[in-house]
């Protein structure tokens, strides 16, 4: 289920605010300048390849490249099989800011966006579905748990792809991690 929880940075260990309601969510998030949306379930084999995957999305994501001058997109994809997966994990898990948008759909799986915002954290437990855009320049972190199992849209104006700059603060390390959230909201 797709839930956000707001941490005030000051009590990082007890959201202030929980909800799993989808239009709640993207209204907080809204607010905040963060794009969330809920796309419609496309009927896909579970080995759905890239291809399959880029095509059965070819609309939604022709519309987000149109509105947003995204030049390519691409499927990411890793499963609890996965021996580099702890590698994988670690690398996402500090904060960190881009110098374009980061734009996630979730096609299958979930993982979980923590957006630093001013004095507060924005942990948003994405699903299948659902669809993330994190700001150019906003400070966060994702943690996609310790058996990580999703399929993602990547929409990028860089040709390079993902590129982080590392803030160096330790935010990251004083919220809960995915394991927690995920006992606290299923």
């Amino acid at each position: 289920m797709t839930t956000l929880s707001i941490f005030h940075t000051h009590n990082p260990s007890a959201a202030g605010t929980v909800t799993s309601d989808a239009v709640e969510i993207g209204q907080l998030l809204n607010n905040v300048g963060v794009r969330f949306e809920r796309w419609p379930t496309q009927d896909l084999p579970a080995n759905a390849s890239a291809e399959q995957i880029l095509e059965a999305y070819s609309e939604e994501v022709a519309k987000l490249k149109a509105e947003s001058g995204f030049q390519t997109a691409d499927v990411v994809s890793l499963n609890p099989g996965n021996p580099q997966k702890e590698a994988f994990r670690q690398k996402f898990l500090d904060e960190h800011t881009h110098s374009e948008d980061e734009v996630r759909f979730f096609v299958r799986g979930q993982g979980i966006f923590y957006l630093h915002l001013g004095d507060q954290v924005f942990a948003v437990q994405c699903q299948r579905n659902d669809l993330i855009s994190v700001p150019e320049g906003t400070r966060h972190w994702f943690d996609m748990g310790p058996e990580p199992e999703f399929t993602c849209i990547r929409l990028f104006t860089n040709p390079e792809g993902w590129v982080a700059e590392f803030t160096g603060e330790d935010i990251a390390e004083r919220l809960p991690r995915f394991e927690a959230l995920e006992r606290t909201t299923l």
